[in-house]
């Protein structure tokens, strides 16, 4: 029973951190349309049927049944079309009203794709106070708030997870010593009578000794200290261990052994004919004891970009990675664990991640703040995207008004005053039809084949 409780909080935890993220997502929007006078007429966080509102000023603040999205309400968002006599307002929600005038209601949507309906008010509205009418870098930074707000808050997650929890790393202390030698390539990993001592264990190494120097060299890493012993196969390797809290002498000889080759990822590589490559180097029989470190606050943006990169690298690939799930979850193949997941596999995720009793609450904590790092930084990658109904496809929608704009001042031409983004109409069902699609199959696959941590 307790194990269900914790996994039901897990969820719990990761769904009111992405109602938040989304909250602050559409501020992000809200408190430049505001700054730049834009009449905002509404700000609702969920999508549903509305729980609660409450208006201040001109604009209905209020919160939906469905905590997983959230949109603002604009004046104006998109110019006059033809046979129109006024401008057509919209929201920020997933999906935008893309050919409705102000006097119909506005469709709005959430992160994942669900649709409500809000009804924006039709009042005068000064002109000079619609959102087309802004100059194109304000419409850009209106628009760009609400992702830079998620980039915002997921640097601040990873610092906290950096610099206050900390990561795992491997340390110079022996966690493992082991007891014989048996090939990589061998069918079975148990030691067996006749098996050889391991070098380690031969030469006296034992589990919680701290490697204080190999061959002469001051130990500082246990990378630099698996490149001595690789090197130095055959030779008598001096090693200094703190034992007890007294250094120990020793002499080890690393056995020359066959060794899968990784790669940066820590799987194996093959060859062209698929055969796991092998390398023959020093082997003492030796692991690393994990410690964790916090890390200086000169990691964060690091650890943000290369998180930025791979979100970014799936949406490049992500045609190849829907085809890998649908394999998975109409075969027998296993998802990537690094592949595109649903909300649902989010929750899934946390969920397990609470209700672990094999690591303390600390990590648990660390884990889940990482998770909701890491879905916020996907919002920001995301939502760039410069495709309708995204945030990127207005932004791409007001650079290309203003290289319009250029040319025609360039050449001499009329200016051809704002683009109405409005008539990408057609690719924009296309999008959100994809989406929905892709949305579908994650969630089915998150159901049937799910990502798991244990």
């Amino acid at each position: 029973m307790e194990t269900v409780l914790l996994f039901i909080l897990g969820v719990v935890i990761v769904v009111l951190g992405l109602a938040v993220s989304i909250g602050l997502h559409e501020v992000g929007h809200l408190l430049p349309a505001k700054l730049f006078g834009v009449k905002v007429g509404q700000y609702m966080i969920g999508f549903g049927p509305t729980l609660w509102s409450k208006r201040f000023g001109e604009t209905e603040y209020g919160l939906k049944a469905i905590p997983m999205g959230g949109y603002i309400s604009m004046a104006g968002m998109y110019p006059v079309a033809k046979g129109d006599t006024a401008p057509r307002d919209s929201s920020t929600g997933f999906l935008e009203v893309l050919s409705q005038d102000a006097t119909t209601s506005t469709l709005v949507a959430d992160a994942t794709g669900s649709t409500a309906t809000s009804t924006v008010p039709v009042e005068a509205v000064d002109e000079n106070r619609f959102f087309y009418k802004l100059s194109a870098w304000k419409r850009i930074i209106i628009m760009l708030g609400g992702p830079v707000m998620n980039l915002l808050i997921g640097i601040v997650l990873y610092a906290i997870l950096l610099c206050g929890f900390g990561v795992a790393q491997s340390s110079t202390t022996l966690g493992q010593v082991d007891e014989c030698v048996v090939p990589a390539t061998s069918a079975s990993q148990e030691c067996a009578a006749d098996d050889a001592q391991a070098p380690g264990a031969a030469g006296g190494l034992l589990p919680g000794d701290t490697l204080v120097s190999l061959g002469g060299t001051a130990i500082t890493s246990w990378t630099q200290a698996t490149e001595i012993i690789r090197e130095s196969a055959g030779d008598d390797l001096a090693v200094v261990v703190e034992r007890d809290g007294e250094n120990v002498d020793l002499t080890v000889v690393p056995l020359l052994t066959e060794r899968y080759v990784y790669d940066d990822n820590g799987e194996i590589l093959e060859d062209e004919n698929g055969t796991a490559v092998t390398e023959k180097v020093g082997f003492l029989g030796i692991g690393p004891a994990t410690e964790t470190v916090q890390q200086p606050i000169t990691a964060v943006l690091p650890a943000v970009g290369d998180n930025i990169t791979r979100v970014g690298t799936m949406i490049l690939n992500l045609p190849d990675r829907l085809v890998d799930v649908v394999n998975a979850a109409f075969g027998t193949e296993e998802r990537d664990v690094n592949g595109p997941i649903s909300v649902v596999g989010v929750g899934r995720l946390a969920g397990e991640i609470s209700s672990l009793d094999t690591i303390p609450v600390v990590d648990k904590a660390a884990s889940l703040i990482g998770l909701l790092a890491s879905l916020n930084i996907a919002l920001f990658v995301f939502n760039l995207v410069p495709l309708l109904p995204l945030d990127g496809g207005h932004v791409a929608g007001a650079v290309w008004e203003t290289i319009r704009r250029f040319f025609a001042k360039l050449f001499k031409r009329p200016d051809p005053g704002p683009f109405d983004i409005s008539k990408f109409v057609p690719v924009t069902l296309v999008v959100v039809v994809l989406l929905g699609a892709m949305s579908a199959l994650l969630i089915y696959a998150d159901l049937v084949k799910p990502i798991s941590i244990l």
